[in-house]
């Protein structure tokens, strides 16, 4: 398996590759499902690969210059609900779409879920809040709870407009990442990155998290509430995992195979 992976990444195709690991560790799990085969040994190739870079958006996953990027984050002189939403950003790593026009009444603050329409697919989507995001999210609004839209455009006080589709890249150009090395975008391939390459969560958790199709060994495509009890318990540990990278702790490294 691992030398059919090598070639495909030998073309260039690391993120086909990845893919291709997690196919046969679908393939795996309905075999031992269905008595074909008695344990997957698609997991023991996990660290194999390359992280996964990402071809359109620029992306920081290396662990030291996103400690960088987010002390920078907490330092921005712009307005507070543009700093909200980059301070955001990364932990719910959704598409920026979706999040600068994020609605107050799809959020949950006391369930701690974010539920919504992926506007890409037209599918339901939950993103659970870590505790940091509800905290912020509740002095957040305080300012603009009253207004439809979470992140409002700044010219349009009684908030009725999102904020502008470059009010964030435009933050990130302020705080002198250039467009080859940080994007919005980016954090959805540094948290696929590292929650898989660092922390160990399931691929599959991480698929869901990131709205992207996913199905089970029967071949259905899982309905929007699958494991979410594990993918809260996944997002407040990469809350915490990148705090700790912002205060400079003990930073893991990516795993090796010998």
């Amino acid at each position: 398996m691992l030398g059919a992976l090598r070639r495909i990444e030998s073309r260039g195709a690391v993120e086909t590759a990845h893919r291709a690991l997690q196919n046969c560790g679908q393939i795996f799990r309905y075999a031992i499902a269905t008595g074909r085969a008695e344990r997957d040994i698609s997991a023991d190739l996990k660290g194999a690969l390359p992280p996964v870079k990402s071809g359109h958006f620029a992306a920081i996953t290396e662990p030291k210059q996103v400690a960088e990027l987010l002390r920078a984050i907490d330092d921005y002189q712009g307005t507070f609900t543009v700093q909200c939403a980059l301070k955001l950003a990364p932990m719910f790593f959704v598409r920026p779409g979706e999040l600068r026009q994020a609605e107050w009444e799809h959020f949950d603050l006391d369930a701690a879920e974010w539920r919504y329409t992926v506007t890409k697919t037209n599918t339901a989507h939950i993103v659970p809040l870590a505790s940091q995001a509800v905290e912020m999210l509740k002095e957040l609004h305080a300012l603009t709870g009253k207004g439809r839209y979470v992140f409002p455009s700044a010219r349009t006080p009684n908030g009725s407009r999102p904020m502008s589709d470059v009010a964030l890249l435009a933050a990130l150009r302020r705080m002198g990442f250039s467009k080859d090395e940080a994007s919005v975008h980016g954090f959805r391939a540094l948290a696929r990155t590292i929650l898989d390459e660092v922390l160990g969560f399931r691929p599959d958790f991480i698929e869901h998290q990131l709205a992207h199709a996913v199905r089970d060994p029967n071949g259905r495509a899982y309905n929007r509430t699958a494991h979410l009890p594990a993918r809260h318990k996944m997002m407040q540990a990469w809350a915490d995992y990148l705090d700790n990278l912002k205060a400079s702790a003990t930073i893991l490294p990516f795993k090796q195979v010998i």
